[in-house]
């Protein structure tokens, strides 16, 4: 093993750390503002925040809308010359953001319809 090994292992172990770190302060601040909550006898509605229609619906949508925007970025980079980097992220922010915005308009739809 040289420096460059110990190096690219002591950074994929920090990031691996920090995202562990973050999530375990995350859940145990919320884990202790419930328990407040509850303790003072606040009403526990507020916990129940899944309000979507259909959950499986929205990764789908989201999932074809990733998909089509790398195949669109890749349609980009080979035929018009835009740089790869620029071309899929771009086109992959763009149509899974339009696929979130669809499925906002179905579930609003499928919500009055209901």
């Amino acid at each position: 093993m040289n420096g460059d090994d110990i190096k690219h292992i002591l950074i994929s172990l920090g990031a691996f750390a920090s995202v562990f770190g973050i999530i375990y302060v995350f859940l145990m601040t919320r884990s202790r503002e419930r328990m407040a909550m509850i303790e003072r006898g606040v009403d526990a509605s507020i916990f129940s925040g899944n309000d979507s229609v259909s959950p499986t619906l929205k990764f789908g949508m989201l999932f074809v809308g990733i998909a089509i925007g790398m195949i669109v970025g890749d349609v980009l980079h080979d035929n018009y010359g835009f740089s790869k980097g620029t071309s899929f992220l771009a086109m992959v922010f763009l149509f899974g953001g339009l696929s979130l915005i669809l499925n906002f308009v179905i579930e609003r739809f499928l919500a009055k319809k209901g």
